[in-house]
């Protein structure tokens, strides 16, 4: 059985929810990502920024990177899955809530992420298909 743990990419980072967008943006450049999982004084996740978002809601809006918070970007539930959970649970779990990146924990810690790339990766031509269509077809 393949799980979370197979297809995530390992070493994922947080920032804190106070961290400003510009120290996300420049965490993001350093180790060539697009998302980071956002946690609050605890280690607990709240959200997830993605470069995305950086550009969206910070920068188009008129927004200062530098005065931004992270947290101030979040906008939905933070969802994850757990490391031994398979790869329909992830594939049911990404589709259902129509999203791209998915935080992997184990014991209560962050230890991966799962992308659209490490799916194209692992999965078969008819699960990838469904994917696409689930996420990026019409609500």
């Amino acid at each position: 059985m393949t799980t979370a743990r197979d297809i995530m990419k390992p070493g994922a980072q947080w920032i804190s929810k106070d961290d400003t967008v510009g120290k996300a943006s420049r965490v993001m450049a350093e180790l060539g990502v697009g998302a980071l999982v956002i946690a609050d004084h605890n280690e607990r996740m709240c959200g997830i920024i993605t470069d995305r978002d950086i550009v969206v809601k910070c920068i188009a809006q008129g927004r200062s990177p530098a005065t931004t918070r992270a947290e101030d970007l979040c906008d939905a539930t933070p969802r994850w899955i757990a490391t031994d959970a398979d790869v329909e649970e992830v594939l049911d779990a990404m589709e259902s809530h129509r999203i791209k990146r998915m935080p992997v924990i184990d014991a209560k810690r962050l230890v991966g992420m799962i992308s659209e790339a490490d799916l194209a990766r692992h999965l078969d031509d008819n699960q990838l298909s469904e994917f696409v269509t689930a996420v990026y077809g019409r609500p």
